[in-house]
C-alpha cells in the first residue's frame, strides 16, 4: 500500500447478500493489488463472484466490507458525493451487455455528452465535439453522423465501442471491463480486446478485465486471479498460470480449453459437477466435491493460501505438491 506504483489495493473485500435461502457469500475475503498501467484478469465460471467484485469496487452494491484503497483513498469510506465524483472520471466501467447498459431512448451523443458535462465541465457544443472524437478514437466510421444514432441502430460491435468510448471519455486511472466481448463473434472480440489494450496503453490506464475465458487473457493480462465460489483460488503472473498452475480448479479450466495440439479422439474435457450453492457452502474446500485430488482434509478443513513461488498464490491443501509436479500438460 505504500508503493507509489500501486493504483488499487484491495484487502478482505467481502460482499454478502441476505436472502430467503440464507446468506449468499458472493464475494468472500478477496484481496489483490493493481499497479499503474497493469492489466489484471479475473476469470472463473458463471457465479464465481467476478461481476459482484467489480460492482463492489465501484460501490454499486451495498453491504460490502473490507478496504478498497484507490489512488490513496478508501472507496468504502467515501460519502455518496465523493464516490459519484470518481465514478466515470477516475474509475470507469465497461458493462457486460451494451444493449441493456445504453439507454434505448437516448441518442448516443446525449449519453456520451452526459459524462463529460458532469466531470469535465464541457458545454453542449464542446461535449458533442468530444463525443465525436471519442467515437473516432474507438474506430467507428462516420462518427459525426453515427453520434446521433440510437443504440438499436448500431451493431453489437459498434455498441460495445460506444461503451468503451464512454468509459474512456475522461481518461480514467482505472478501467474495469466486465466481459466486454460477450455475445460478439471472434473477429470482433479480437478487435475489441486490441482496442482496449491500445487505448489504455496510450493513457497509462490500469485495467481489470473480467471474463469466463482464460484464452481471452493470454495475450492481454499481466496477472490473473482465478475465482470460485466467491473466493480467489489462484493468483499468479499470466505466463506462470498457464505453464505451471498450482490449483486443481485452474487446471480444470485450462484443460477445458480446446487445444490445437490435441490429437486424441476423446471429447472436450469438462469439470464434473456444478458449483456449490453460495448460500450453503461446504465446511471444507468449496471445490472438494468436483476435484480429482480430494482427501478427507479437503472436505473437513478450509484450505489456506499458499505462496508457491514469488507472486504466485494458491488456495489449496496440496498447492505445493501440484506446483512441484511441473508444467501442465493439456
Amino acid at each position: 500500500m505504500g508503493n507509489d506504483a500501486t493504483i488499487l489495493s484491495v484487502r478482505g473485500l467481502t460482499t454478502h447478500f441476505d436472502t430467503a435461502a440464507g446468506v449468499v457469500k458472493a464475494v468472500d475475503d478477496v484481496s489483490f493489488e493493481l499497479k499503474r498501467g497493469e492489466t489484471l484478469g479475473i476469470v472463473g465460471e458463471s457465479g464465481s463472484g467476478k461481476s459482484v467484485t467489480s460492482l463492489s469496487l465501484m460501490r454499486l452494491v451495498s453491504d460490502s466490507t473490507g478496504e478498497i484503497i484507490f489512488d490513496g483513498a478508501d472507496v468504502n469510506l467515501m460519502s455518496q458525493t465523493e464516490i459519484r465524483n470518481i465514478r466515470g472520471k477516475r474509475m470507469a466501467m465497461i458493462f457486460q451487455d451494451p444493449m441493456s447498459s445504453l439507454n434505448p431512448f437516448l441518442k448516443v451523443s446525449t449519453q456520451l455528452a452526459e459524462i463529460t458535462k458532469l466531470h469535465l465541465g464541457l458545454d453542449r457544443k464542446q461535449a458533442r465535439e468530444h463525443a465525436i472524437r471519442m467515437l473516432q478514437t474507438v474506430g467507428i466510421p462516420g462518427a459525426a453522423t453515427r453520434v446521433d444514432n440510437y443504440p438499436h441502430e448500431m451493431s453489437g460491435g459498434m455498441r460495445q465501442r460506444v461503451m468503451i468510448a464512454m468509459a474512456l471519455s475522461c481518461e480514467p486511472k482505472l478501467l474495469i471491463a466486465d466481459e466486454p466481448t460477450t455475445a460478439l463473434d471472434v473477429t470482433i472480440q479480437a478487435q475489441i480486446l486490441e482496442l482496449i489494450r491500445d487505448l489504455t496503453a496510450k493513457m497509462g490506464t490500469s485495467v481489470i478485465l473480467i471474463t469466463h475465458d482464460l484464452g481471452v487473457l493470454a495475450g492481454i493480462a499481466d496477472k490473473v486471479i482465478v475465482m470460485y465460489a466467491g473466493r480467489v483460488f489462484e493468483h499468479a503472473p499470466v505466463v506462470e498460470l498457464f505453464e505451471r498452475s498450482a490449483n486443481p480448479y485452474t487446471i480444470g479450466l485450462l484443460k477445458s480449453m480446446p487445444s490445437l495440439a490435441d490429437n486424441s479422439d476423446g471429447g472436450l474435457y469438462q469439470i464434473p459437477g456444478m458449483p456449490p450453492d453460495a448460500a450453503n457452502l461446504p465446511a471444507g474446500c468449496s471445490f472438494a466435491e468436483r476435484c480429482d485430488r480430494t482427501a478427507d482434509i479437503c472436505r473437513n478443513e478450509p484450505p489456506e493460501y499458499v505462496e508457491v513461488s514469488q507472486d504466485h498464490f494458491s488456495l489449496c491443501h496440496f498447492a505445493n505438491e501440484i506446483y512441484a509436479e511441473g508444467k501442465l500438460e493439456r
